[in-house]
């Protein structure tokens, strides 16, 4: 079984990384109308903390979680999360 993969966002709120589809702004129409569905169909995990939200990662589940940092943050701590884990037939 694969290991799951947690990615630090903020406020002591962690993700499973290899669950991220896409991590985009929040500043486009397309992306706002799905921040709207996703809290309409209970599929928004807000982990802003009361935060603005500075990005919006899509999850492969078809959730929506409303982070309170930014995309190339994000994409930095996800790519120091995968280039950290060991990988197969390593013992880690």
């Amino acid at each position: 079984m694969a290991r799951t993969e947690l990615v630090h966002i903020a406020f002591g709120n962690v993700l499973a990384a290899n669950r991220v589809i896409a991590i985009v702004a929040p500043d486009s129409a397309p992306v706002k109308r799905l921040i709207r569905e996703g809290k309409s169909n209970n599929l928004a995990v807000d982990m802003t903390n009361g935060r603005k939200t500075k990005a919006v990662v899509v999850l492969d589940s078809g959730h929506i979680v409303l982070a309170p940092v930014t995309p190339e943050t994000l994409a930095n701590r996800l790519g120091a999360t995968r280039t950290a884990a060991p990988g197969p037939g390593t013992e880690g």
